[in-house]
């Protein structure tokens, strides 16, 4: 494909393309990418964007530092959001400030605290499948097991009062809404969040504790520390990406499998293929509805043949990525014995999640205590009839009736 520029792009698709229905993406997407070109893109707020959907365009972007983040903080820049982002969490952060912020933090988030989470982890999903059963027939898996099972675990981490759980998973709700709520209750919900988390660290400053919040402020790299502004944007990024995040996988993986038996099936057979099939279905099942955080260029960038002048926004699509053909083979089919499988669902370079190894515990526990000890899982209603929230960044089913 000839380089370009964007007088020549044509005319900017409106984006979203349109709302998930289920858990496939708008075909656009993998067009796209099978054609080796950028997208030009109109956001909601009527500005216009790159869109990148190949595994190598949307690698790049994660990686290139010419690609910035931080750029867009605070910045009225094409969103699909509809909030301006001003919040410095590490998510919008660049070098340097991005490495020292992830250095210090991974000193309390190390991947071996997360592992010894396991054990706690197993403790939470076996209280809540015996009350399911003790229920009895038929369930609800999100709100008996998948909502429950990550929000307990990482107030736990961080060391929030069990009774304050609810308001978590409402502020969280709220936040990651995309139309659901008004623009208003998504930033009153941001705002209560970050106003309870620096009251707790400001408790944690008064009272040294061993939980999450409590590494993070005693975190140094030499004479560095967290800011409180920091600390209270690294908390909230853990919060959303360790239960929004999280319980919607599990409950995504759970519909998938049940829509695919014959891949339910080789997991009774084999558990030890748990933690593979983990992978596979952050994979194959799309984390976000659409791209969401815009990326800003700082110089201009070649994509796919087309140059991204320097003050132009890229917004990223995971999943196409997930499914390029060019990184794997049959990317559509589900294949658990997979022996490479780069996905970015959970980020990518130095934008890797810190908390990854937590989700995968989580989730690994979460499917492999379901198909053990509750063998003949199924749906208790028509598949058909199970339905998707709609105006949310990440596809949630709005319940998911089981039996027995």
């Amino acid at each position: 494909m000839s380089t370009t520029d964007q007088g020549e792009t044509g005319k900017a698709c409106p984006y979203p393309f349109a709302e998930m229905e289920r858990l496939e993406i708008h075909p656009e997407y993998n067009r796209l990418r099978d054609a080796g070109e950028l997208g030009r893109v109109l956001m909601l707020d009527g500005r216009e964007a790159w869109l990148a959907a190949s595994w190598e365009d949307v690698a790049k972007v994660f990686v290139d530092p010419r690609f910035s983040r931080s750029a867009t903080l605070g910045k009225d820049v094409p969103r699909v959001l509809p909030a301006i982002q001003d919040q410095p969490v590490i998510m919008l952060m660049d070098p340097p400030e991005h490495t020292r912020l992830r250095r210090v933090a991974t000193k309390a988030l190390t991947s071996r605290r997360m592992e010894a989470l396991r054990p706690r982890t197993q403790e939470v999903a076996d209280d809540l499948i015996d009350k399911m059963l003790a229920k009895g027939a038929p369930a609800d898996l999100m709100e008996d097991f998948a909502l429950p099972l990550p929000i307990i675990m990482i107030c736990e981490l961080l060391g929030v009062p069990i009774e304050d759980q609810t308001k978590f998973r409402t502020w969280s709700d709220q936040m990651l809404s995309n139309g659901a709520y008004s623009q208003e209750v998504v930033m009153a919900a941001g705002q209560s969040l970050y106003l309870y988390l620096s009251e707790l660290i400001a408790e944690r400053r008064k009272q040294d504790t061993n939980d999450l919040l409590g590494s993070l402020v005693r975190a140094r790299d030499k004479d560095d520390r967290l800011s409180e502004t920091e600390l209270v944007g690294f908390a909230v990024t853990l919060l959303i990406a360790g239960y929004e995040t999280t319980a919607n996988a599990i409950g995504n993986s759970v519909y998938t499998l049940l829509t695919h038996p014959e891949k339910l099936a080789e997991l009774r057979k084999d558990l030890s293929l748990i933690p593979k099939a983990v992978d596979e279905l952050l994979r194959i099942i799309p984390i976000a509805k659409q791209a969401s955080w815009v990326r800003m260029a700082v110089e201009d960038v070649e994509l796919s043949g087309t140059i991204v002048k320097a003050g132009e926004a890229v917004a990223i699509q995971t999943h196409s990525a997930n499914t390029d053909p060019k990184v794997y083979d049959h990317p559509e089919e589900i294949d658990f014995h997979r022996t490479s499988n780069p996905h970015m669902s959970l980020g990518h370079g130095a934008h890797h999640c810190m908390g990854a190894q937590l989700v995968r515990v989580e989730m690994q526990t979460a499917l492999g205590s379901l198909i053990s000890r509750i063998p003949a899982l199924r749906f208790a209603v028509p598949e058909p009839r199970i339905k998707f929230l709609r105006g949310r960044l990440v596809p949630s089913l709005e319940a998911l009736p089981l039996t027995w």
